[in-house]
């Protein structure tokens, strides 16, 4: 018997999403190193597996292609459109992920989940910072499209202020109607088309740094993402990210 998936994107940020029932016994660590591998796997951004959980709809299972953990806004969005293809929630939904409790709801053709509350940026030389659910470096440049991604990335994903795990580094620019950024992810170990969590620790930054006002539209390499927040002295508050999801394919992948 293999183990049926779904594969599912967020503006471009790709996921493959399974039931837990299916994967009983099976190493996930090792199952999300080898299903997310581009040319050797299924390939994907990140492995979700759904779970039950006590106190929620669903337990979001959540696994980088090298295997580590972390949350994931894009993924947490793809989630909720599996749970809702799969019968286990409605039009809304709580749910549980590593750093703890979200909600998440259709806004017509959009999914939007909330984010946890962060304190202020850290403005440090070079770059600004801000642990949105996961670590995010933001550097601010002329135009991304063009500034080499790697060449500014690298020296910070593993700059020694965030040792052990190192952080994500997002290239941000101020827009006509909000920012454009791309992100370098860590357990991706390059860009990828959208990341959830860097959309909104570059809106957060913005709005910190620049004053921009909620909400602000996010231009990412795979499409356009939206932030809300409420700006309080000490940090953000009612955080939500919100932004289109689409299934890619389903199948059956075979068993390790």
């Amino acid at each position: 018997m293999g183990i049926p998936f779904l594969k599912a994107h967020g503006t471009g940020n790709d996921f493959i999403l399974l039931h837990h029932k299916d994967v009983v016994g099976v190493d996930r660590t090792a199952l999300a190193q080898h299903l997310c591998a581009r040319h050797t796997g299924i390939g994907s951004d990140g492995l979700i597996v759904l779970e039950p959980d006590p106190e929620c709809d669903y337990h979001m299972d959540f696994y980088n292609p090298d295997g580590s953990q972390s949350f994931c806004g894009n993924g947490s969005r793809c989630a909720f459109y599996a749970a809702h293809k799969w019968g286990m929630v409605q039009e809304e939904a709580t749910f549980r992920a590593i750093d703890g409790t979200h909600h998440a709801h259709f806004e017509g053709d959009r999914i939007a989940v909330s984010m946890r509350n962060t304190g202020v940026p850290v403005m440090d030389e070079g770059h600004d910072f801000l642990h949105t659910g996961s670590p995010h470096a933001v550097l601010w440049v002329k135009e991304v499209s063009t500034t080499d991604l790697n060449a500014q990335a690298l020296p910070v994903r593993h700059d020694a202020r965030y040792a052990p795990g190192g952080t994500n580094v997002n290239l941000v620019a101020l827009a006509e109607n909000g920012i454009a950024m791309r992100t370098f992810e860590r357990g991706v170990e390059g860009e990828t088309l959208s990341c959830g969590t860097g959309v909104t620790a570059a809106a957060l930054v913005a709005a910190h740094r620049h004053g921009l006002t909620s909400p602000i539209d996010v231009h990412a390499p795979g499409g356009d993402l939206q932030v809300r927040f409420v700006a309080e002295p000490e940090g953000f508050t009612q955080i939500v990210l919100i932004g289109a999801v689409a299934e890619v394919y389903t199948g059956i992948v075979p068993r390790p």
